[in-house]
């Protein structure tokens, strides 16, 4: 299992996790809801309580990672697989131009 931080500004938004059966998860942190009600990372996504699943990356997050040029370098830099969507999305979405921005969850206890 992955998971990254996503940030919305610099307020942390919530979750995003790839579980070990592939499905995509992300959720809203509960304080993000209360405090920013109407500050939705995207359309497809309003903010709400809502555990949102797909058995792709969302692609909102999907666009989020490089493409063309810039992903032959990342993936090649960072030895990542151009087909692993989530290690892309965790190793090259921290800074993004935006206003989201998505950082590694180190978990202890991945499995």
């Amino acid at each position: 299992m992955r998971q990254g931080k996503v940030f919305y500004k610099e307020f942390f938004a919530g979750i995003i996790t790839e579980n070990n059966d592939g499905e995509y998860l992300f959720q809203y942190d509960q304080q993000f809801i209360n405090k920013h009600p109407k500050s939705f990372i995207t359309f497809s996504m309003p903010v709400c309580d809502t555990v949102y699943k797909n058995n792709q990356l969302f692609p909102f997050f999907e666009g989020l990672i490089p493409e063309g040029w810039l992903l032959d370098i990342a993936s090649e830099n960072w030895k990542i697989n151009p087909k692993d969507r989530m290690g892309l999305l965790l190793s090259c979405c921290q800074n993004c131009i935006g206003a989201v921005s998505v950082e590694p969850l180190n978990s202890k206890n991945e499995e």
